[in-house]
């Protein structure tokens, strides 16, 4: 396991629902959690999960992500990657990614 990595079982709890939904609010991190959202292993590398930003900006989303509990940062494959944390997230708040994820569905 790369230094990076936290272990599962270390991971800290999803923020207080506020911060949640200040990472969250953001379209660009909210098309990132989409992607991983509908991917049936819920993680994917990096690079799969935006388009069209720099390096340094996509990390800058990443790491609000990881500090609000959305995203466990992972090896996927070689490469650095980043796994959806469904179930903590449905503990902290309910419905909240499901309710998201059919609300953006509707506006395809």
């Amino acid at each position: 396991m790369p230094p990076w990595e936290t272990p599962s079982d270390q991971l800290p709890p999803v923020a207080p629902v506020l911060k949640l939904l200040r990472a969250l609010a953001d379209p660009v991190r909210l098309e990132m959690v989409r992607r991983l959202a509908v991917d049936p292993a819920a993680e994917a590398p990096c690079s799969d999960l935006y388009e069209g930003l720099n390096k340094s900006t996509a990390t800058h989303h990443f790491k609000i992500l990881v500090e609000a509990g959305v995203f466990h940062p992972v090896m996927v494959g070689p490469s650095r990657g980043h796994r959806l944390r469904r179930p903590a997230l449905q503990e902290a708040a309910p419905g909240l990614l499901d309710a998201l994820m059919a609300a953006m569905a509707r506006e395809d």
